[in-house]
């Protein structure tokens, strides 16, 4: 039954009372230990800062990192010594040095990704709570303490070093918006530096980065995501304040086929060959001198010494042969490892035959996607990818006389590839510099490939590549010569017959006028730099106007946006999308509700504030999720 009016007065006044009779027990309690502390400052003094220890202790060691782990066999106990292995550790490597059967200790021998570490404390975990484990046998879930120094974001835990280790964790959302992060006070910067150090730890998801210009970035998959790590990164790791730059939205350039028809669906014909001309005329004037650009698009640049001519072209990829290099990006990067160790001859261990599997199946796919009149034998004449060799883009080489490819790995290519042999690795350079920063906005090219049509080498340019080594030899000889002269003068007082020897010696080899003087020659033929780096420059600019002269396009970073939403905002949510550059896929009706689940993509850069006002227009009826997706034109 309710209380009556009475019986809650009652209750009132009860409550004042025991909390006046705590009161005053608690001021008779402080007016007791004042006397005492009086007589005894010295006590008070180290009781005080026994306490501000304490609470510093306490306030330096708050938080603590706990790695979320799940035991796949054995036992799991307190205080066992135990290897970390890092996600790129390799066991065959390890096994050189270790046997299978090594335990864990301090003193092993130093083998890259792993580390040697002692479980301090098991935890069961219970929601908020942890409770404290002596073991844990093999299939459950534990937390672990005391990893933070030995584990960055994951890692394999095991007895034995010939254990493989199980690969990173892969997250279905990209990081894909960055921002630059620096202290507002400059003195602030170590204590940045280290709570951005921490972020990486906690965060499996963000990428922290320092830039070629000493900027510190974030990269996060969203804005959501942006705001919650900048929160964490000022109220618990770094605790700083901190200046954040505008968000920066990533691009990518490509080209595109030439229109067949205009603006208003007219077929380019007879009709506008005569605007065509006067366009192509206008372009021509913008090249500078000594480069040519045919109608096709095919660009013919020299060296800046004249001695070596490049003719480049540029053609769009299929898009599915895009898609297919950044699927297999890793396996690329593998490739061109092999490659490398190849061509330098060092001893590697065998490769795998599941990884020579994944090659041969790799370009097989690429030889049944490249079709195609134009794209005939372009698999076997692939000379690189690009950019960091192992991106969406491809140079390929269509000239006499070079039969180098990316496939060396396969165990079917011609190691004698003549007179470019000591050059080609210029032109490689010059194409990634080219696709790393594109020519409208310095962004990474994508879907592009570049095929290189001629490339000639006079004969000046042949004996150029062998100056250095004639230098080099002349300033041996000369060297010798100078000890020879030092040596015999020495020995004038010693033999009267030492000067005829000098002079038989100095008759039987050039002078040093002569000497100086092919090294004049050398200088003066290498005036514009070294000819390896002539090419480099020169394939950079040849591959930038190669890309100038097609339709040039950006592409948008773009995200797949998935909506739950009932009938009655369906058309607020279409408003907000639209006015957004946003584009519906799909529409569906969730069965037995009201509840339509719409599947649409939305531009990275359109993205900001788009939950909240999606939110605002249909008053919390629909809820967007946002997760990174493809790049569109």
């Amino acid at each position: 039954r309710p209380l009556t009016q009475e019986e809650i007065a009652h209750r009132r006044e009860l409550a004042k009372r025991r909390h006046a009779e705590k009161l005053a027990a608690s001021q008779g309690k402080e007016l007791s230990e004042k006397p005492s502390s009086e007589n005894s400052p010295e006590l008070t003094g180290q009781g005080d800062s026994m306490t501000s220890k304490a609470v510093k202790q306490e306030a330096d060691h708050k938080e603590y990192f706990i790695a979320f782990a799940r035991v796949f066999s054995g036992v799991v106990k307190r205080g066992q010594k135990i290897f970390v292995l890092g996600p790129k550790y390799d066991p065959a490597e390890s096994l050189h040095k270790l046997s299978s059967q090594c335990p864990a200790t301090d003193d092993l021998p130093a083998v890259p990704h792993m580390t040697c570490c002692t479980l301090e404390n098991l935890y069961l975990l219970m929601g908020r709570e942890l409770e404290d484990l002596e073991e844990v046998p093999a299939g459950n879930v534990l937390g672990i303490g005391g990893l933070q120094d030995f584990v960055l974001k994951s890692a394999t835990l095991s007895t034995s070093p010939a254990c493989p280790p199980f690969t990173p964790l892969n997250f279905e959302a990209t990081p894909i918006v960055r921002v630059a992060v620096e202290p507002k006070h400059p003195s602030d910067m170590p204590q940045l530096v280290r709570g951005m150090k921490l972020l990486n730890q906690a965060d499996p998801c963000v990428q922290v980065l320092i830039q070629e210009t000493g900027e510190h970035v974030l990269v996060t998959a969203g804005e959501v995501h942006l705001q919650r790590c900048l929160d964490d990164l000022k109220e618990r790791f770094a605790k700083v304040q901190i200046s954040v730059s505008a968000p920066i939205i990533p691009f990518r350039e490509t080209i595109t086929r030439p229109p067949k028809v205009d603006m208003v669906n007219e077929e380019i014909g007879k009709q506008q060959k005569v605007a065509v001309i006067h366009q192509t005329k206008e372009d021509q004037n913008k090249i500078p001198e000594g480069i040519q650009v045919d109608s096709d698009g095919l660009v013919t640049i020299n060296t800046p010494n004249k001695q070596a001519t490049l003719s480049v072209r540029a053609m769009p990829l299929p898009e599915e042969v895009t898609r297919l290099l950044e699927d297999n990006s890793d396996l690329i990067r593998t490739m061109e490892q092999l490659n490398t160790s190849l061509n330098e001859d060092k001893k590697t261990h065998e490769i795998n035959q599941k990884t020579l599997d994944r090659i041969k199946e790799f370009k097989q796919k690429l030889e049944k996607s490249l079709h195609g009149r134009k794209w005939r034998n372009a698999v076997d004449q692939i000379w690189s990818f690009g950019p960091r060799k192992c991106g969406p883009n491809i140079l390929l080489h269509n000239f006499g006389g070079y039969k180098r490819s990316v496939w060396q790995c396969l165990g079917n290519s011609v190691k004698e590839v003549g007179k470019y042999r000591d050059f080609d690795n210029s032109i490689v350079s010059g194409f990634q510099l080219a696709t790393l920063s594109g020519p409208m906005c310095e962004e990474p090219l994508m879907g592009v490939c570049f095929t290189v049509e001629k490339w000639e080498i006079s004969k000046a340019g042949d004996t150029l590549s062998n100056s250095r080594q004639n230098s080099g030899e002349l300033d041996a000889t000369e060297h010798q010569q100078k000890e020879d002269n030092t040596l015999a003068s020495s020995c004038t007082a010693e033999s009267p017959s030492a000067n005829e020897y000098q002079d038989r010696n100095q008759s039987g080899t050039d002078s040093p006028e002569k000497m100086s003087k092919h090294k004049g020659e050398s200088v003066l033929a290498d005036c514009y730099g070294p000819f390896s780096g002539q090419l480099i420059a020169t394939m950079k600019e040849a591959c930038r106007y190669a890309l100038q002269a097609k339709p040039q396009r950006l592409m948008a970073a773009m995200y797949t946006c998935e909506i739950m939403a009932t009938a009655e905002v369906l058309g607020r949510v279409y408003a907000v999308l639209s006015k957004r550059e946003g584009r519906v896929l799909q529409e569906e009706m969730k069965e037995g509700t009201d509840v339509f689940i719409i599947k649409a993509v939305l531009p990275v850069a359109e993205s900001f504030g788009f939950a909240d006002e999606i939110r605002k227009r249909t008053s919390g009826l629909a809820s967007p999720q946002l997760v990174f997706s493809h790049w569109e034109v």
